[in-house]
């Protein structure tokens, strides 16, 4: 990711430009430039304000409302557990547990060392592969607690991970929204 300012803006503005829809909201905005940058930073709410000809705080009040919007950048890594009512029923809750003792985390969010971010996603669309699980926007499906700390440490130890439980899930770009 850059990290100079003016490359920041640079790309947030890029990604606003680029949106695929023709009609351009604060929040479709806020979408592309997060998608673009991994989160949204000062300039990147700043760009959104001057495309949309409004203020900041109108556009960080929209940011500010929605849970799956960030304001700091993410881990190195991102493990996103599918929380969707048949990844729920069908495990999700014991490989959330396993997780987040291995990670020694009590809720979702970063480790301290800043390598995994791991987040509850509402739903990953992949619901026939039950409980499903995204590492770093790879998904895998048919997941087992067992599976999902494999998965992690093939992801720490820079190996794909996808293929720990891919059970003909889909490749993704990001969680649904």
């Amino acid at each position: 990711m850059t990290t100079t300012s003016d490359g920041v803006r640079a790309k947030a503005r890029e990604a606003i430009r680029n949106q695929p829809y023709k009609t351009h909201t604060i929040l479709s905005s806020l979408l592309a430039v997060q998608d673009a940058l991994g989160f949204l930073p000062p300039e990147g709410l700043d760009e959104v304000a001057r495309h949309r000809n409004t203020t900041v705080n109108e556009v960080w009040g929209i940011a500010s409302f929605y849970p799956n919007f960030r304001f700091t950048a993410p881990a190195k890594h991102v493990v996103e557990v599918c929380w969707g009512p048949t990844c729920h029923v069908m495990g999700a809750q014991p490989i959330l547990r396993g997780l987040l003792q291995r990670l020694g985390l009590h809720a979702e969010g970063d480790t301290p060392d800043g390598a995994v971010t791991l987040k509850m996603n509402t739903c990953l669309g992949v619901c026939a592969h039950a409980p499903a699980m995204s590492f770093d926007h790879r998904l895998a499906g048919h997941m087992s607690p067992q599976k999902a700390l494999a998965g992690l440490e093939k992801l720490r130890s820079g190996d794909q991970p996808a293929h720990a439980g891919h059970d003909g899930a889909r490749t993704a770009s990001g969680g649904a929204r």
